[in-house]
C-alpha cells in the first residue's frame, strides 16, 4: 500500500468536549431527528465549557486526536451565568499557546450551538471534519508508546 492510497483511507479522529445543557442536545436533537452528520467525533459531555481545563485539549491532541471541538451554550444563555465566556477567554489563549509550540491552531475549533439547534450541530460536525481532513493526520505532539 502506498502513502498516497494510505492517506486517502485516512479519517480524522475528533474529540467533542460539548456542554451538557446546549450543544449536547443539540446533538441529541441532531440523532433524533435524523440529521446525518460525519461519525469521525467522540462526544465528551461536560457541564459547561467554562470548566474545561485547556490541558484536556492538548492532552486529547497528545493521545491521538487530530482536531478538537469544544462547543457551548450562546453568548448569555449559558446555564452558569458567564462560563461560555470563561470558555472562550481559555480557548484564546490555548490556540495562540499551540501556534507558539508549532501545533496548527486549526486543529481546535470552538463554536456555539443551543439545544434547538440540531441541524446546526451537523453543519458544525461536517464543517470541522473538512478542516481537519484537509490538515491531514496530526504528527506533532502525539505520544509515542
Amino acid at each position: 500500500m502506498t502513502d498516497k492510497s494510505a492517506n486517502l483511507e485516512w479519517e480524522p479522529k475528533i474529540a467533542a468536549i460539548v456542554c451538557n445543557w446546549c450543544t449536547y442536545a443539540g446533538a441529541d436533537l441532531a440523532g433524533i431527528s435524523r440529521i446525518q452528520y460525519p461519525p469521525n467525533i467522540r462526544i465528551i459531555r461536560v457541564p459547561c465549557t467554562g470548566r474545561i481545563n485547556p490541558f484536556y485539549i492538548v492532552k486529547a491532541l497528545q493521545q491521538g486526536a487530530d482536531g478538537v471541538l469544544v462547543s457551548g451554550c450562546h453568548p448569555g444563555e449559558c446555564h452558569y451565568i458567564s462560563g461560555n465566556l470563561t470558555a472562550r477567554r481559555k480557548f484564546a489563549t490555548l490556540k495562540s499557546s499551540l501556534t507558539y509550540i508549532g501545533i496548527e491552531s486549526d486543529r481546535t475549533i470552538f463554536t456555539w450551538v443551543s439545544a434547538s439547534e440540531g441541524d446546526l450541530f451537523a453543519q458544525v460536525v461536517r464543517g470541522v471534519t473538512e478542516k481537519i481532513r484537509a490538515l491531514g493526520p496530526a504528527n506533532k505532539l502525539i505520544k509515542k508508546l
